[in-house]
């Protein structure tokens, strides 16, 4: 009787040991699944990257670098509109890949030869292929061209305000930038002995002559107009602060379409 009754103590105690070692364990083991979970955190969704947009303003210097090996000197023998002039000077840009160049109608008007001198001082002769004197433009082919043709990239319509550059020859300077904004759309002006030119696009970029059939350009590097004249209530034909454009669309000869050929 006396061994029976002491029994159950040491049993006792060793299931309390075995709670206690349990307890013990269970405390080891969730220690180490958080430390464990502390050092691989859960994933974050990834934030999305930006990335250049297509539509990004360059600088004034970028719009010059990118379209100047488009733009080109064209001297006009012969004609002009005033017919005391025996030559003058213009401005056209390359608008595809087979060279054909974009200029004002009056700079060729009636010329006798017409030659062109290229970004990188290659000359050629050439002639009028097209022409739309109700717009002002006409499309020139030159004979030759030099080892590397950039045509310039083309662009849609702009709106008031929007910042723009001017690349052209003005009284010979070669490849004189300015910039200004859209002063205003559908503008109309008149021309003597000729019908109104409109739909042309305002804008107050310094031009001069020679500039004309020089492109103008958005903030992008694209061509959004040629230019065709300036404004000045004198005789002095000099910039006053208004310059108009054909809008690339009209002078491609699609009107309002996308502008993607010209007119051959």
């Amino acid at each position: 009787m006396g061994d029976e009754s002491e029994t159950p103590a040491p049993r006792k105690r060793g299931r309390r040991l075995l709670i206690v070692l349990a307890a013990l364990w269970a405390i080891v083991l969730t220690a180490f699944v958080v430390v464990r979970g502390g050092s691989d955190p859960a994933p974050v969704a990834a934030a999305p990257s930006p990335s250049p947009s297509p539509s990004e303003s360059l600088t004034t210097s970028e719009v010059f670098q990118t379209l100047a090996p488009s733009v080109v000197l064209i001297q006009s023998t012969g004609g002009g509109r005033t017919k005391a002039l025996s030559s003058s000077l213009g401005t056209g840009v390359i608008a595809n890949a087979n060279g054909t160049i974009l200029t004002a109608f009056h700079v060729v008007e009636g010329a006798r030869a017409v030659t062109v001198t290229f970004a990188d001082g290659t000359k050629s002769p050439a002639t009028v292929a097209d022409s739309d004197p109700s717009i002002d433009i006409a499309v020139l082919v030159p004979e030759t061209l030099p080892d590397v043709v950039v045509p310039a990239t083309l662009g849609g319509g702009p709106a008031i305000g929007d910042d723009v550059v001017a690349i052209g020859n003005p009284l010979g300077l070669v490849d004189t930038t300015t910039t200004g904004v859209v002063s205003g759309l559908n503008r109309t002006i008149a021309r003597a002995g000729a019908a109104p030119l409109e739909k042309l696009i305002q804008f107050d970029a310094a031009v001069n002559p020679g500039s004309s059939g020089g492109p103008l350009l958005n903030a992008q590097g694209q061509v959004i107009g040629i230019v065709v004249a300036l404004a000045n209530p004198t005789d002095a034909g000099t910039f006053i602060g208004v310059g108009f454009a054909v809008p690339i669309g009209a002078a491609l000869g699609a009107g309002e379409g996308d502008g993607r050929q010209p007119p051959l």
